[in-house]
């Protein structure tokens, strides 16, 4: 099971145009979709992002809205886990002895707490919190023993 972050997200969305890191494309390829999952606060900063590009560039911002209004939002709405209290607690025992940025610690301890892995380019950032990470812009990963799968739908 893999939790996804913001920035995997942003970069599976260029699949379809042939844009994406061809390494993110391959591992994208292999996962069965199903295994994938959101934390709301990807969602959250998904959200933020869009807004930001509306209000800079309303044709591009419009685009935008509608790939996670129309595809993520759908393809993840029963995969989105929330900031409960398992995951808050978790959460505060990653910030001791040292603060860790709120919204990554927010990631890590939902990863921990459902026993996933943290799928990030950004794996600096989660190496503090001892959740199991992969970068799939580094060389290809064999996710699921060799099963190859239909490309996720919503990129």
């Amino acid at each position: 099971m893999f939790l996804l972050d913001t920035n995997v997200v942003s970069e599976l969305r260029k699949v379809r145009a042939g844009r994406a890191d061809p390494n993110v494309a391959r591992w994208a390829e292999q996962v069965e979709a199903e295994t994938l999952f959101l934390s709301a606060v990807t969602v959250m900063e998904l959200d933020v992002g869009v807004m930001r590009i509306e209000r800079r560039d309303p044709a591009q911002g419009s685009v935008l809205r509608n790939w996670l209004e129309n595809y993520v939002l759908p393809e993840f709405s029963k995969r989105v886990l929330p900031i409960d209290l398992a995951v808050a607690r978790r959460c505060a025992h990653l910030h001791v002895p040292d603060p860790g940025p709120e919204r990554d610690t927010l990631i890590a301890a939902t990863g921990l707490v459902h026993g996933m892995t943290v799928v990030t380019r950004n794996t600096d950032d989660f190496r503090y919190s001892g959740v199991p990470l992969l970068n799939p812009w580094k060389a290809q990963h064999d996710c699921n023993r060799g099963k190859h799968h239909a490309i996720i739908p919503w990129v």
